[in-house]
């Protein structure tokens, strides 16, 4: 059986949304077991800090300062990553907002528009600038940080629920295309998780789970190559209950829930 250290070692991921969160975690747990890695994000000031987080590990990292809705900054991107180490094994489509303001929960498409083009169009073109790659290489892996919010409408998250199931729906689909081409797709589902995308706000969030305690469970999806993984288990199993609910059960429930207040 590989041990982590064995799986990561030397492995080139690109990694999006790197700066802080779930993001800068797994990038500095990655880091830790030897991986090689492209980190990148808007904010060039929290990505040099981690940066030199993971030199002090004596593990090496490229940054980036871009925005994931711009297709042709991820591209060169990746390019300049796999100039520099010859390489990529592995994406992580992580970046993400939440669109939890008041224009964009009143369906401002404005609004609405930039939830879109950073959760599901970033992760496209994160993934178009990979796959090339990857099938010239013959092997590679795909890995979605999506949502339990992918699988049914919530009150007030019409475009966060909206971006999480586009790009849910969009790597199964790729999963489909790639997998007699060597290359593995995992999406995963995780619930709330204290990050800066779930801070500030007032009512209280179910099973909502430590930082520290989430990473293992990103890191077993991504090392065991699973198709999909949703954690923490009780809300998962809540969730895949609410998809066979009927729409008037649902709604009554799920109407009255306020997590994004």
């Amino acid at each position: 059986m590989t041990s982590k250290a064995e799986f990561w070692k030397n492995k080139v991921a690109f990694i999006t949304g790197a700066s802080s969160g779930i993001g800068r975690a797994l990038s500095l747990e990655i880091a830790g077991l030897g991986g090689r890695l492209g980190l990148a994000a808007r904010r060039q000031d929290e990505l040099e800090s981690l940066q030199n987080e993971i030199f002090a590990k004596c593990s090496d990292a490229k940054i980036y300062s871009l925005d994931v809705s711009d297709e042709n900054a991820v591209k060169a991107a990746v390019d300049n990553l796999v100039e520099t180490y010859g390489k990529i094994d592995i994406i992580i489509a992580n970046a993400g907002i939440s669109g939890n303001d008041e224009l964009t929960r009143k369906g401002d498409p404005a609004g609405v528009r930039r939830v879109i083009e950073t959760n599901f169009m970033g992760a496209v073109n994160t993934a178009s600038a990979a796959i090339p790659y990857m099938l010239r290489q013959k092997r590679g892996h795909l890995v979605a940080i999506s949502s339990l919010a992918a699988y049914r409408g919530l009150l007030r998250s019409g475009s966060y629920c909206a971006s999480k199931a586009a790009m849910t729906k969009y790597f199964e689909s790729l999963r489909l295309d790639l997998s007699h081409k060597g290359i593995k797709v995992t999406i995963i589902h995780p619930g709330f998780i204290k990050t800066p995308l779930t801070a500030g706000r007032q009512n209280k969030m179910p099973f909502l789970m430590e930082l520290e305690d989430s990473i293992p469970l990103f890191l077993k999806a991504i090392e065991k190559q699973k198709p999909f993984a949703a954690f923490p288990f009780p809300l998962a199993m809540l969730v895949r209950l609410g998809l066979i609910m009927p729409a008037f059960l649902y709604d009554k429930i799920a109407g009255s829930l306020r997590y994004r207040e």
